[in-house]
């Protein structure tokens, strides 16, 4: 089997930032997947599971309803290893034409006083809400975003590098 393109990245030199992970296309149409990288993997520790499902709450419904973008957003959602989130959107756009949005949608969890959506009948975890740890960690997020606005590697990937063998078979290291 192939290795997937998320796993063809090196994870230990990728920092936080604003990726493209994958581009699809059906013909003319494009669906841009993006690594909203909020934590350097194996090297910190990761988000806390009722921070980040807070987290998917906030900025999904802020997402959902930025008046510029809201109809380009197809799913937000977090990465399994809890190191931030996948943004799925129609078209396809440079890492840097998110940089602004991923700084107005962090910062807006500052200035929440609830998470939406966290009653039974909308929610399929309700009481695995942290409104206060979302804060602090949307906040660390947007202050590294405006810290780092210049530093190109927060928009550009490492790429994980790849042996092939004599007979091209690729070799996977991790």
């Amino acid at each position: 089997m192939e290795l997937i393109q998320s796993f063809s990245v090196d994870h230990t030199r990728i920092v936080p930032g604003i990726f493209t992970s994958r581009v699809d296309t059906l013909g003319d149409y494009a669906v841009t997947t993006y690594d909203i990288r909020l934590k350097r993997p194996n090297r910190e520790p990761v988000v806390d599971v009722a921070a980040m499902h807070s987290l998917e709450h906030l900025i999904a419904t802020y997402l959902r309803n930025d008046p510029e973008w809201k109809d380009e957003v197809v799913y937000w959602g977090p990465m399994g290893c809890l190191t931030g989130f996948y943004l799925i959107l129609k078209g396809r756009r440079a890492p840097e034409e998110l940089y602004g949005l991923m700084l107005k949608s962090f910062r807006s969890v500052e200035d929440a006083e609830t998470v939406p959506g966290t009653s039974p009948e909308n929610c399929g975890h309700y009481l695995m809400h942290n409104l206060a740890m979302a804060k602090w960690y949307a906040k660390e997020f947007a202050d590294y975003l405006e810290a780092n606005a210049g530093n190109s590697a927060i928009f550009k990937y490492p790429e994980a590098q790849r042996l092939v063998t004599d007979d091209g078979r690729h070799f996977f290291d991790s």
